[in-house]
């Protein structure tokens, strides 16, 4: 169960006895093996991701396009390839149903010769396997589980909050099918026949989509409320935060976080008791939140994992299921923060023959412990997902190549603020524009749409036509022709709806991290962030002695933010500072538009 993995070396967070259910078990030794070995095989998919999903269901879509033009499939019919590899990753349950179906609508429409219609029936056979597999470790995996809480139970605690979970999805199921129902009913008057097919199978994929959504919420909403309306098995474990944010859950006895058993997504509720707060001060709060975790983002230590912490489960741990999480906080204010396993200065702390890890416990008190003894409650935001021995290595490969990464942008912010104090010496009023690299990218995205767009015939091409252009009236001309100004008054940034303006002393946050270029005021009436985009690459750069124009950019504003005597003394003209730039985006959607009419 063991793996090579380097160990962060960091002290375990004691969790107050107080917040330990009595007799709660330690999750460790033999039971926690068993935990391990009944996860599904590697080739078994489990870990489930955007890109992945969105992959699966062009794929689909492409062989439900083909069985309804070839093999006269019913749309509806169809539309059951692209979700039976959606529900492969998302919802393996719904393939006991799904797989049978299809299988039997391959077998209908399809002849006893057909080669392709083999291939499917295969490949719709392969995948159910691969869900039975999954469910049967999922339930090995509670078994194991609720057999090592040996019988004991707690009630989560109050601070848990109210019942969150599944509310987005159940909320995105419900739009996503009515925006599949309806888009059935206006493609099902189509005149061209092949249109038509693949425009209702387009619906009705959507229809499937957004109940597979609600689904999910319903199941999840469900499972979450079983913890808070019954006693929970619970286990004594050790959590801690990963570098991606989700909580990655150890046995109780590996105190050198070698090998994470699995992960979850979870959060932390707080009663928000600021109801009537100035909308304004709200906001700014929110602005200057987003901003602390936008420069502890930047840190370099932020691509590290954070500190191990005790903690105790409330629910069995398997693939899927729901969790709360009861741990120690981050930041202790006690000064009991060290390991467990510390045998020169943990002794001194807890007194000759103390044991580490306390078998007494007592019920948790509700919300947040005393004001000696804290702890986090969290709750489940997302499934449970187990880790294999090769996550695992991926996971820490990941790690080094963000660490890596952070480096080179480091070494090219620094070398970006060389010779800073020359070039702003002047005191006259500095602008920066977008460059060849942002017109690149907006011509490449344009030529992209083009091409997937306007090779279609017929009235499909609208449907994808019509998102695409709005989508780029409302991001081209900014990417394409943003301007910053900077005066003896502050920044001024150009945008659709005309400029904005911040003075030097509301700055908030100016910062290029990867290829994202970001500006923000502590002002309310100024918006949203200003950002810009632009492709990176930090390692040639560093080879070439390159300087990414985002870090040039970030490097000289911080500089006049941060020091006065840099700051220009002239004050700009109108002319200087930019123009609205919703005129280009109506150019450029009466050029698609023409485009989507007249291309043949």
């Amino acid at each position: 169960m063991t793996t090579n993995i380097e160990s962060p070396g960091r002290p375990t967070r004691r969790l107050p006895e107080s917040a330990v259910p009595e007799g709660c078990p330690a999750w460790s030794g033999e039971k926690a093996l068993l935990w391990a070995r009944a996860q599904p095989p590697v080739w078994v998919p489990v870990r489930m991701r955007s890109l992945h999903l969105l992959a699966l269901a062009m794929v689909g879509l492409t062989a439900g396009f083909w069985l309804a033009n070839s093999r006269d499939v019913p749309p509806v019919l169809a539309a059951l390839v692209p979700l039976h590899l959606v529900w492969t990753l998302a919802r393996p349950e719904v393939l006991r149903v799904s797989g049978p179906v299809l299988t039997l609508v391959l077998a209908w429409y399809g002849g006893t010769h057909d080669l392709p219609i083999l291939v499917g029936v295969l490949l719709v056979t392969a995948a159910w396997a691969l869900a039975e597999f999954r469910m049967s470790a999922r339930r090995t995996q509670r078994m194991w589980a609720v057999s090592a809480a040996e019988g004991v139970t707690a009630v989560v605690p109050e601070g848990v909050g109210p019942l969150r979970r599944g509310r987005f999805l159940i909320a995105l199921g419900l739009v996503l099918a009515a925006l599949g129902g309806a888009f059935v009913l206006v493609a099902s008057g189509w005149d061209a026949p092949t249109d038509r097919r693949e425009a209702v199978l387009a619906g009705w994929f959507t229809v499937g989509w957004g109940l597979t959504a609600l689904a999910s919420g319903r199941l999840a909403r469900r499972r979450a409320a079983g913890l808070r309306g019954a006693p929970a098995p619970v286990l004594r474990v050790l959590v801690r935060d990963g570098a991606n944010g989700d909580v990655e859950v150890f046995t109780a006895d590996d105190v050198a976080a070698l090998r994470p058993m699995f992960t979850v997504t979870a959060e932390e509720w707080y009663d928000d008791d600021d109801d009537e707060e100035d909308e304004e001060a709200r906001l700014l709060k929110e602005k200057e939140m987003e901003a602390l975790l936008d420069s502890l983002d930047a840190e370099e230590e932020a691509a590290q994992p954070g500190p191990l912490r005790e903690a105790v489960l409330y629910g069995a741990p398997y693939d899927g299921g729901e969790l709360v999480i009861v741990s120690a906080p981050e930041d202790v204010r006690d000064g009991t923060d060290e390991a467990p396993g510390d045998e020169t200065e943990g002794d001194e702390a807890q007194g000759e023959g103390e044991p580490e890890a306390p078998e007494g416990a007592r019920e948790p008190g509700s919300g947040g412990g005393s004001e000696d003894e804290e702890f986090v409650v969290e709750s489940s935001m997302a499934p449970v997902r187990a880790l294999s021995e090769r996550a695992v290595r991926l996971r820490i490969a990941a790690e080094k190549a963000r660490a890596r990464r952070a480096a080179l942008y480091a070494d090219r912010r620094a070398a970006a603020a060389d010779g800073l104090t020359e070039r702003l010496a002047s005191g006259a009023v500095r602008r920066w524009r977008a460059g060849w690299l942002d017109r690149a990218v907006c011509l490449v995205v344009v030529l992209w749409a083009a091409l997937m767009v306007l090779t279609e015939v017929g009235g499909w091409r609208y449907v994808p036509g019509v998102l695409l252009g709005f989508i780029g009236v409302l991001l081209l001309p900014r990417m394409a022709a943003w301007r910053i100004t900077a005066d003896r008054d502050g920044l001024w940034f150009n945008g659709l709806r005309g400029v904005r303006h911040t003075e030097w002393d509301h700055l908030m946050t100016v910062r290029c991290e990867g290829s994202a270029l970001k500006v923000d005021s502590r002002r309310f009436r100024f918006g949203s962030a200003w950002t810009a985009h632009a492709p990176r690459w930090a390692r040639l750069e560093r080879r070439f002695g390159l300087v990414h124009p985002y870090e040039r950019t970030a490097a000289e504003i911080t500089a006049m933010w941060q020091d006065p005597a840099l700051r220009p003394t002239e004050t700009s003209v109108e002319r200087e500072r930019g123009r609205a730039l919703w005129p280009l985006g109506v150019v450029l959607g009466l050029v698609w538009v023409a485009a989507l009419v007249l291309v043949p």
